[in-house]
């Protein structure tokens, strides 16, 4: 029986689980779980990826521990990168996303290319992280790295180098780079050299299911001689999750719930049209050549966010505790546009909130679940906006909305995105992502052999939790949607 290793890294936590198909159904067993802690210095905000290769290699021994392992995949954020010279030793730490240094770029990378030619080559939004603002914040601040470099590696293919030694570049966490052709699903040659930036600087593109390599040798002999292989899965967090959204068919709207809310739905080929640019769509690179077009939607990291803060402040909070407190709120007093740049950065997130209500002129929210209401409400009507969007922009209706990922734990946004919307809600599975990394890796093995088996063998594996709309607040939800919509308009 063939046995693989998810490494599942998001932006606060790391996972390494073990996975195995038996009778068709997929069984999980977590081996490992570790905190991921970016590093705020004078000189910036900066990923630990040392620490993390680490705490996969811990992962990969313990699986040596219990029997051995087949092969290992890695998932990660997108868009973060570092540079290997010439003699492979990575060059710089990688910054964190949200470090503040690309803000200023966004205006030099459109005077080189405007903005509506950059969306109908990659098809990607316009947001403040994308590597492309990064590296010409590097071309700006640091512009020695790109001439010593011999390579980029985003951090998933950072990874997979230092655990075999070869290089790669992972279609899915490519298309997250603002670099990509989406239609030819490579590297642009006309955006890099109008950029100044080589070509070669980037590995060659590979699709999910390619075999990157053994592990090297001296990483083999400290993890427990196993043997395995590194399998290039959708190395994009989002993409692996799409893949494992048990949906029966072909047609589907999802929402990959954690840290951010990634809705959107699957296509044959890239929507890029005066509509989806503006309304933000992106296109990114999905499982067996389909492109995930959604909208990325600044999630629960509202709420991580605002955690934080309160227990800074003393009042350490449960996340049941949080969504109780929402409960007990009075309803649909104060709303936010979720994507408003003013949230995206860390710190007192309940504060920013109440002075957002302070400016739009509307009651506010001045206690724990006052704020806490606000969000999930708030969430919830931008999930209608981005459904409503997604069927214009596409020309299907979608009755149900499958949601995946940690925010299927949280049942009053599951409840609130069904009477928001006007949709049924199928929630689950809540370890969407890992279980993606472990499909496409059982895809490899020839144990799978198609996007729909893996499907299926999903929907055998793991319960799905329905929320009907409660038809008793369907006026109040819509009183509630055009105030959001005026809210959103002027913001």
């Amino acid at each position: 029986m063939k046995k693989y290793l998810a490494i599942d890294l998001g932006a606060s936590s790391g996972r390494g689980i073990l996975g195995k198909i038996e009778d068709d159904r997929l069984i999980l067993k977590e081996q490992h779980r570790f905190s991921n802690d970016p590093v705020e210095t004078s000189a910036g905000f900066f990923w630990d990826t040392l620490r993390l290769l680490f705490e996969i290699k811990t992962a990969i021994a313990k699986c040596a521990a219990q029997g051995g392992l087949n092969s290992i995949g890695i998932d990660t954020w997108g868009v973060d990168y570092a540079y290997i010279d010439s003699a492979g030793v990575m060059l710089s730490p990688s910054y964190q996303y949200r470090d503040q240094r690309t803000i200023p770029m966004m205006d030099q990378v459109y005077e080189k290319i405007p903005y509506d030619t950059l969306y109908k080559i990659t098809g990607i939004e316009s947001m403040s992280f994308n590597t492309i603002f990064q590296l010409q914040a590097d071309l700006a601040n640091r512009p020695w790295l790109l001439d010593t470099a011999d390579k980029l590696l985003l951090t998933p293919d950072l990874l997979g180098y230092f655990l075999t030694g070869n290089m790669a570049a992972e279609y899915t966490i490519a298309s997250t780079t603002a670099l990509l052709n989406a239609a030819a699903k490579k590297y642009d040659g006309e955006v890099l050299r109008t950029l100044g930036i080589r070509e070669n600087l980037f590995p060659p593109v590979v699709h999910p299911g390619n075999v990157l390599g053994r592990l090297h040798e001296k990483i083999d002999a400290d993890t427990g001689k196993t043997g395995a292989a590194v399998i290039n899965v959708c190395s994009h967090d989002t993409a692996s999750a799409v893949l494992a959204v048990p949906a029966e068919k072909e047609d589907f709207l999802y929402i990959s719930s954690g840290t951010w809310s990634l809705m959107g739905i699957e296509s044959d080929h890239p929507l890029i049209t005066s509509l989806s640019q503006r309304y933000s769509f992106t296109n990114e690179g999905g499982a067996f050549g389909k492109i995930n077009v959604m909208k990325n939607i600044m999630g629960l990291w509202l709420i991580q966010e605002s955690r934080r803060q309160w227990k800074r402040e003393g009042k350490e909070y449960t996340f049941d505790e949080i969504s109780a407190a929402a409960l007990a709120a009075a309803p649909f007093r104060s709303l936010i546009d979720p994507d408003d740049p003013v949230f995206s950065p860390a710190g007192d997130m309940p504060g920013r909130i109440r002075e957002y209500c302070h400016k739009t002129g509307q009651p506010v929210p001045e206690d724990m679940g006052a704020v806490a209401r606000c969000i999930f409400e708030s969430l919830a009507l931008r999930y209608r906006w981005t459904a409503e969007r997604l069927e214009e922009l596409s020309g299907k209706k979608y009755g149900v909305i499958n949601i995946v990922g940690g925010g299927t734990k949280d049942s009053l946004l599951c409840q609130f995105t069904a009477d928001g919307t006007g949709r049924t809600v199928h929630a689950g599975p809540v370890e969407a992502t890992a279980i993606g990394n472990i499909m496409m890796q059982a895809y490899a093995a020839g144990e799978v052999g198609s996007c729909e088996e893996i499907r299926r063998t999903v929907r055998n594996s793991f319960d799905v939790k329905v929320y009907m709309p409660d038809v008793a607040v369907r006026t109040a939800w819509d009183d509630a949607y055009t105030r959001f919509c005026k809210l959103a308009d002027r913001t």
